[in-house]
C-alpha cells in the first residue's frame, strides 16, 4: 500500500541519524536536510543529544506522533522498532535502508515477515527493508548520491536495486536527463515495482504527472497486475523502458520439445514487454538513452511509436512506416556512423537533392554537403548550423526529425553554437537529437546547455540503437481473446474427455512413449498425470482451432498404412511414432514415391526402439515455418515463431508473444524476426502468406487460452508458400500440474 504518511509527511523520524555523512544514518539526515524537506525533521540516537543540528532523542519511546520513520539500524532491532512507532507512536509509513533480511538468510526472512506482519496489522505502507529510500519533490529520503535535479515533467524511476539505481543515476545524469521521483523498493515484498505502477496509473493525472517511468526489475512478482497497470499508463500518454536482469537462458528448465529448449523465463519478459508496449533495455547506458529519446520526442505528434507495427485492421498485413531523419554535422566521420546506424535499425536517412537542397548548399560555406547527412564543416559558424536546421524544420518536408553533431572543431565559440541550438529546439516542430560529444574539451559549454533543460546523447551510435528500439516497440496490445474460427467448446470436450480422465488417473504408463487407450504418450522419467497426447489427439486440438493440417493415417497396421498412402496419391512422408525427436533415431522418411519402398520403410520404423505406430502424410513443399508454445509459471503461456525445420534450433531466431494475441502482435511477431526478408521473399522468391501465419499465431494462443492443460507444444514444419500454410507435423505435452 501507498499512503500519504509515505509521499507527503508531515514529520520523519531518523531511527540511527548520526553526526558521520560517512555512514548511511547520516547521510539521510543530510540529504533531507539539503533536500529542503519543509516539514519536522526528528532523529533518534541513544548517543548524541544533538544530531547535524537537529535535537536528538535518546529513545524511540520519548518521541511525539509521527508520520515516517526510516531505519538505518541493525536488521534484528528492526521489527521491534516498527511495532513501537506502528503501535505507540502513529507512525503509518517505513522505509527501512537496513539489509541482513530474507535477501541473506532464514532469520532474516523471519525478522522481514515479523515487519510485514506489523505493517499489515496498522495498515502501514513499507518501502523496503534493504533499499536506498525514497527521493521526492517533498523529501529526500535515501542515503546516496548523486541527488538528481527534480523536475515535475522529469523521469519516474523505479528500481528493484539500490546499488543499481545509483549507477542508472549516475549515467542519467550526465546525459542531463533530470528526474521527477526515485522508487528503490529493496525487497519489496509489500511495495514491489508493480505497486508502484498501480499508484501511478490510479493516481495518474495528464496535467501534472511525469509521461515517463524507467523501471529497473530483478523480479516479476506478479506480471498480470504490471502488464494491466503499464499498459494503462501507455495508452494514457506515458512511456515505459525496462531493465529486466536474470532472465538468461542459464534460467530455463530443461525440456525435450524445440520449445521447451528455447522459450525460458526470457522469452515471457519478452513476450510481456511486447504486449504491454514497454521498450526492453538491456544495459544502464541503453536505458538512460531511451530515456532522454523519450524526452526528447515528447510532444510532437509526428512521432508515430509502432507505426510500422501496426496493421490497419485485424487482417490487414502491416505497412512500414518510415521515420526519416536528418543529420546535421560539422564532422564527417560521425555523420556516417550514425548513418549506418540509422539505417541498420530500419530508420531511414533519405538523400536530400533537387532545388531546395542546392539552395541550402549555397548558403553553406564553400565545400558543404547537403546530401544528407548535411556537413556544414568544421569551420560552420552559428549562422550555418541555424540554416541547416531551419531549411530541414521548414523546406524538406520528407524529414521527421533532426540530429545534429557538434563538438569543438576549435574554429568556432561553442557556447553561441549550444545557444542556437537551445533556441532552435525550442520552437521547431520536429523534434531535435543533439549529439554533443566533447564533454571534457566542451564541458563547461554542454553543461551550461544540459542546464536549460535539454539532454545531450554524447554517442551517436548509442542514440540509433535507442531511438530503434523505440520506433520498434508495438503499442500496447488488445486484451480480448479471438475466438472467431476456433470451436472452444470442442477443445474442452477433447481436453476433457480424452485427455484429462488419463491425467487423473495418476501414471499414464509404465513404458517409454507406449500408447494407452486414452492417447497419452509418457516418458516414466517423468512420472504423474503428464505426458505426450497422441497423433490424433493432436490434429483433433488443432482441427478445433482451425489450423490447416496436412491428410494423415496413423496406424500399427501395415496394409491401413499403404491402403491411405494409395488413397491420397504419392509421394508420401512416413514418420514412426512413439520417439520424441523422431529426426533423431532415422524416424522420418520423405519423398516415398511407390508402395514396395513404403512398405519398407514402414517395417524399419517399427523396429526402432519405442516405436507403436507410423504415421503417413502427404509430401508438401514450402517454406518451413516453426510455431511452438510453453507455460510459464505466473505468465501463462509463451508463443514462439520462426523458421522451421532444423533452422529453429540452428539459427534460434524466434520471436515470442503472450497468449492471448491479438493480430496485431502476431503480425509484430512476424516482423521482428531477423529472418522476415526470406518470409517476405527475397530475390524473386515469393514470400509466405503473412496474412495467414498470424492467423494461425493468433488461433493457436486461443487454443491456448481455453486448453491451459497444454504446458508445451511444437507445430514443426508449417509448410508456407504464397498462399496457404499448413501444419506437417506437431506434438503436444499436457500436465494437470498448475
Amino acid at each position: 500500500m501507498i499512503n500519504q504518511q509515505l509521499l507527503h509527511p508531515e514529520s520523519i523520524v531518523v531511527i540511527g541519524g548520526s553526526n558521520n555523512v560517512h555512514k548511511p544514518g547520516g547521510a539521510v539526515v543530510r540529504n533531507l536536510i539539503s533536500g529542503g524537506y519543509k516539514g519536522t525533521l526528528r532523529v533518534v540516537n541513544p548517543r548524541e543529544d544533538e544530531v547535524q543540528g537537529i535535537k536528538a532523542f535518546n529513545d524511540a519511546k520519548g518521541l511525539p506522533p509521527t508520520d515516517l520513520a526510516i531505519l538505518v539500524v541493525a536488521a534484528r532491532y528492526c521489527p521491534q522498532y516498527v511495532e513501537l512507532l506502528a503501535a505507540e507512536k502513529g507512525v503509518r509509513a517505513f522505509i527501512i535502508i537496513s539489509a541482513g533480511f530474507s535477501e541473506e538468510t532464514a532469520e532474516g526472512a523471519a525478522l522481514e515477515q515479523q515487519i510485514l506482519d506489523t505493517c499489515e496489522r496498522y495498515g502501514c505502507a513499507l518501502i523496503g527493508p534493504n533499499c536506498i529510500g525514497l527521493l521526492t519533490h517533498w523529501h529526500h529520503s535515501v542515503f546516496t548520491k548523486p541527488i538528481p535535479q527534480l523536475d515535475a515533467h522529469g523521469v519516474d524511476f523505479v528500481s528493484g536495486s539500490g546499488a543499481t539505481a545509483v549507477f542508472i543515476l549516475e549515467s542519467a545524469v550526465t546525459k542531463g536527463l533530470a528526474f521527477n521521483s526515485v522508487w528503490s523498493i529493496g525487497n519489496g515484498h509489500q511495495i514491489g515495482i508493480e505497486t508502484v505502477l498501480e499508484y501511478m496509473d490510479e493516481h495518474f493525472d495528464p496535467d501534472s504527472d511525469s509521461r515517463i517511468k524507467l523501471l529497473y526489475i530483478e523480479n516479476i512478482g506478479d506480471p498480470d497486475k504490471l502488464l494491466f497497470h503499464a499498459t494503462s499508463l501507455i495508452r494514457k500518454g506515458c512511456r515505459i523502458a525496462a531493465i529486466k536482469a536474470g532472465s538468461s537462458e542459464a534460467g530455463s528448465r530443461a525440456a525435450s520439445s524445440h520449445t521447451g529448449a528455447m522459450a525460458s523465463s526470457d522469452s515471457a519478459v519478452e513476450a510481456l514487454f511486447r504486449k504491454a508496449g514497454i521498450v526492453r533495455c538491456y544495459s544502464r547506458e541503453e536505458l538512460t538513452t531511451v530515456g532522454c529519446v523519450f524526452k526528447s520526442l515528447a510532444g510532437f505528434e509526428n512521432y508515430k511509436p509502432s507505426e510500422a507495427y501496426k496493421p490497419n485492421d485485424a487482417h490487414t498485413p502491416l505497412e512500414t512506416h518510415d521515420f526519416r531523419v536528418a543529420i546535421v554535422t560539422h564532422a564527417g566521420g560521425p555523420g556516417v556512423m550514425l548513418t549506418d546506424a540509422l539505417s541498420k535499425g530500419g530508420i531511414i536517412v533519405p538523400r536530400l537533392e533537387g532545388p531546395v537542397a542546392d539552395e541550402l548548399k549555397q548558403q553553406l560555406l564553400p565545400g558543404s554537403s547537403a546530401a544528407n547527412p548535411i556537413d556544414i564543416l568544421a569551420t560552420a559558424t552559428p549562422e550555418n548550423l541555424a540554416t541547416a536546421i531551419d531549411f530541414c524544420e521548414n523546406r524538406f518536408d520528407e524529414i521527421d526529425a533532426i540530429m545534429v553533431i557538434f563538438g569543438t572543431p576549435g574554429l568556432v565559440n561553442v557556447y553561441e553554437v549550444y545557444d542556437v541550438l537551445h533556441k532552435k529546439m525550442q520552437i521547431c516542430r520536429k523534434p531535435i537529437f543533439p549529439v554533443l560529444p566533447s564533454v571534457i574539451t566542451a564541458g563547461p559549454e554542454v553543461q551550461e546547455f544540459l542546464k536549460k533543460g535539454h539532454v545531450n546523447f554524447s554517442d551517436e551510435v548509442t542514440l540509433a540503437t535507442a531511438l530503434t528500439q523505440v520506433l520498434k516497440t508495438p503499442a500496447p496490445a488488445d486484451q480480448n481473446v479471438v475466438v472467431n474460427g476456433v470451436d472452444v467448446p470442442k477443445i474442452r470436450r477433447i481436453i476433457d474427455q480424452q485427455v484429462q480422465q488419463a491425467l487423473s488417473s495418476g501414471t499414464v504408463t509404465s513404458k517409454a512413449e507406449k500408447s494407452d487407450d486414452k492417447g497419452i504418450y509418457s516418458p516414466p522419467s517423468q512420472g504423474g498425470a503428464r505426458g505426450w497426447v497422441s497423433p490424433n489427439v493432436v490434429h483433433d486440438l488443432l482441427s478445433a482451432a482451425g489450423i490447416p493440417t496436412v491428410p494423415e493415417f496413423v496406424g500399427a497396421d501395415k496394409e491401413a498404412v499403404l491402403a491411405f498412402a494409395d488413397k491420397i496419391g504419392y509421394p508420401v512422408v512416413a514418420k514412426v511414432v512413439g520417439p520424441v525427436h523422431k529426426s533423431d533415431v532415422g524416424g522420418v522418411a520423405l519423398n516415398i514415391r511407390s508402395r514396395e519402398v513404403l512398405g519398407a520403410e514402414f517395417d524399419r520404423m517399427m523396429a526402432i526402439d519405442g516405436a507403436t505406430e507410423v504415421m503417413v502424410q502427404k509430401m508438401l513443399r514450402g517454406n518451413e515455418l516453426f510455431l511452438g508454445a510453453k507455460y510459464e509459471s505466473r505468465f501463462g503461456h509463451v508463443v514462439l515463431c520462426g523458421l522451421g525445420g532444423i533452422f529453429v534450433e540452428v539459427l534460434r531466431d524466434v520471436s515470442s508473444g503472450l497468449a492471448p494475441l491479438s493480430y496485431d502482435e502476431a503480425f509484430s511477431m512476424i516482423r521482428s524476426l531477423r529472418a522476415y526478408k526470406i518470409l517476405k521473399g527475397t530475390r524473386g522468391q515469393k514470400g509466405i502468406n503473412e496474412r495467414k501465419f498470424a492467423e494461425i499465431i493468433v488461433r493457436l494462443s486461443t487454443l491456448l487460452r481455453f486448453a491451459t492443460e497444454i504446458k508445451e507444444m511444437d507445430i514443426n514444419p508449417l509448410l508456407a508458400d504464397d498462399n496457404d500454410i499448413i501444419a506437417v507435423d506437431a506434438r503436444i505435452f499436457v500436465s494437470n500440474a498448475c
